[in-house]
């Protein structure tokens, strides 16, 4: 794949970057201002230029300063999102994987009320189109119907990839941000003393005399809520482009803002109703072919953020905060992927966030908390990036910190006031971050049980025990799979299955690795002969899109070393081998369980078992390596992390009797 869009700007990158980052934020202005005013009360100038300021402020502190300038420097070999940034600081601090777990599970919990908020507030605005004013109307079965029938398609249109439309997002998204910038400037022309707003004193006296004040913040969060998915899709676009294009993005919503509030100015009057100022800016001849751009805007938007959701819930597999779960790859793009449980998942999620609230008024009073507590922890993170890895000074970092921390802060105290209302994704969120917490702290546990051993220690052993006849054979060819990426190294529970448990004679022992590429199509493969005719070692490379199919793969490799006279497989008893039959192949694998012999403190025992359940439900490593059940023997191995230290049973008696 040509990844040089994403090195330099380009018009193609520049293109590209408004289809795939800029949705979420783009599409805001369909319901921010909307909300301001309605949570605001009535839509007197002190509210209207308070809430501009504030807008133009947030967009200008949260979004240009902290993710545009700061955050994307946090560029981890391409990558970005909170696991990248987790992965570039977590070795100066013990703790650091708390902020990455609760800023992922946060984040995640926005792909279940983002694409249903983005696309009720488009189809809504059918609502002011002559001839549909009584038939759209917010909340009823007709409008939920059409938002959940669009919801389902993209989820279902996710197995296929984004490869073959994919080229007409950012094109779409031009236009879309063209027709932002084109509607306000319409309206400030009418009023241009609208840009008083950009003021920030009108912004102070909004938040410090107005009646509702300070808790305005919760709806004016809303036009940034996604810049923290922003920095998620860095790996897609690269720095440049992003910070370029950025700059048309941020004029084009600051002058829809504008247009927005000269809109209500100008019509001089308090009480709006429940009128949109977004659809109220266009003409009223061009309403359809706006909605209909609007609908597409949405549906691109929510489609960066699944994809985004499947970029991090790939991240947190590699970093083991997830359990083991089936990825693909549609596409011969490296980024591009697809994990069928997280899309029906998410998919569930926001058909029942559309059935729960019913109109995207009810949906903003419940958006925003999940994003500020994500940007917390980012920039928890971010804090230790730029001490520790840019090594600011300390008076710089800790002036950056404050900033970033009054200001979310002041957004998450605000938006804390929603917690009632969105308690449907409270029970959401926590099991993301539980999940990801069990899997990575029992993770930690179990690692230390996963010990190697030196292999030519005991190729001699594996030598005699082939021989003894004394021995019942298990197999012709013995083959197990093996996490050592050193051909001399395996683990020390192989060595312990083959000797300690029921010895398993074979004739020949295979040991097979597994080592992923960053290239689609890869499949090659080596064998070394750790001992001539007895142990052999065969490493697999293969690329990202290829299924490892182990079973087929190991055919072929024996199939291609008979061809070459490396290797005889004829059945080694006399009855099949005087008719040509060739030998038994048999896979080992081997999966640990909780032992009863353990003495758990409540809390490990709670995270062991907890971990144990959820490797039930994932993966199992025949399947995820293609193994066929009728040649794959799974050998329990019980795992004795706390041993019982007492045991108060005494002997009483003891008798013979002839």
């Amino acid at each position: 794949m040509d990844s040089s869009h994403i090195k330099k700007v380009s018009v193609a990158g520049l293109l590209i970057t408004l289809g795939i980052i800029f949705g979420d934020i783009g599409t805001s202005p369909l319901y921010t201002f909307q909300t301001i005013l309605k949570e605001g009360g009535a839509a007197t100038e002190e509210l209207v230029l308070g809430a501009i300021s504030c807008v133009f402020w947030t967009l200008t502190l949260q979004t240009t300063f902290k993710y545009i300038l700061i955050t994307l420097q946090a560029d981890n070999k391409g990558e970005g999102g909170i696991f990248s940034l987790y992965a570039l600081v977590r070795r100066y601090g013990k703790k650091l994987m708390f902020p990455a777990m609760i800023g992922a599970g946060t984040l995640l919990a926005d792909g279940i009320i983002t694409p249903p908020i983005s696309v009720t507030s488009a189809i809504e605005g059918l609502n002011g189109v002559k001839g549909l004013e009584g038939i759209i109307v917010p909340g009823n079965h007709l409008v939920m119907g059409l938002v959940m029938g669009i919801i389902v398609l993209l989820f279902i249109f996710q197995r296929f990839g984004t490869k073959v439309v994919g080229g007409s997002f950012g094109p779409i998204m031009f236009l879309w941000f063209m027709m932002l910038g084109g509607l306000g400037l319409h309206q400030i022309l009418h009023y241009p003393q609208i840009f008083k707003g950009l003021n920030p004193m009108y912004g102070f006296r909004l938040l410090t005399t107005h009646p509702k004040g300070f808790w305005l913040l919760g709806a004016v969060f809303l036009c940034t809520t996604g810049a923290e998915a922003l920095y998620s899709d860095l790996g897609h676009c690269g720095r440049l482009n992003i910070q370029v294009s950025w700059i048309f993005v941020k004029i084009t919503l600051v002058l829809n803002y504008l247009g927005q509030g000269a809109w209500v100015l100008l019509q001089h009057q308090e009480n709006i109703g429940d009128v949109n100022p977004f659809f109220a800016i266009v003409p009223h001849g061009y309403l359809l072919p706006s909605i209909i751009l609007a609908t597409a805007a949405t549906i691109i938007a929510s489609q960066a953020l699944i994809s985004g959701s499947f970029t991090l819930i790939s991240e947190a597999i590699s970093l083991n905060f997830w359990p083991k779960v089936n990825v693909k790859f549609p596409t011969t793009v490296r980024g591009q992927i697809y994990i069928p449980s997280i899309n029906w998942i998410l998919c569930v999620g926001c058909i029942l966030v559309v059935l729960y609230f019913k109109t995207s008024e009810a949906m903003t009073a419940a958006y925003g908390f999940s994003i500020t507590i994500a940007m917390l922890m980012t920039t928890i993170l971010v804090y230790y990036f730029l001490r520790y890895v840019k090594h600011f000074p300390l008076w710089l970092v800790v002036l950056i910190l404050v900033l970033f921390v009054s200001v979310e802060f002041s957004f998450f105290v605000a938006n804390a006031v929603k917690i009632l209302k969105r308690l449907f994704f409270l029970v959401f969120e926590i099991g993301l971050i539980f999940t990801m917490y069990v899997w990575y702290r029992a993770r930690k546990i179990t690692n230390r049980f996963l010990t190697f051993v030196n292999m030519k220690e005991y190729l001699p052993l594996l030598d005699d025990l082939s021989k003894d006849e004394t021995v019942t054979k298990f197999a012709s060819h013995t083959i197990f799979l093996t996490k050592a990426n050193n051909a001399f190294q395996v683990e020390e529970r192989i060595i312990h299955s083959i000797f300690s448990r029921k010895p398993k004679r074979a004739d020949i022992y295979w040991f097979v690795h597994v080592e992923r590429t960053d290239e689609p199509y890869t499949m090659e493969y080596t064998v070394e002969e750790l001992k001539k005719d007895k142990v052999i070692r065969v490493e697999f490379r293969l690329g990202f899109r290829v299924q490892p199919r182990i079973n087929l793969m190991m055919r072929k490799v024996v199939k291609e070393m008979v061809d070459h006279k490396e290797l005889d497989i004829i059945s080694p008893y006399p009855s099949l081998s005087k008719h040509n039959l060739a030998a038994d192949f048999i896979f080992v694998i081997l999966e640990t369980f909780l032992s009863t012999g353990n003495e758990f403190h409540f809390g490990d025992g709670f995270i062991l078992n907890s971990y144990f359940f959820l490797k039930h439900l994932s993966l199992s490593d025949a399947k995820s390596f293609g193994l066929d059940t009728s040649e794959t023997r799974t050998e329990k191995i019980p795992m004795v992390v706390s041993p019982f230290t007492k045991m108060d049973l005494k002997r009483t008696d003891f008798k013979i009797y002839e």
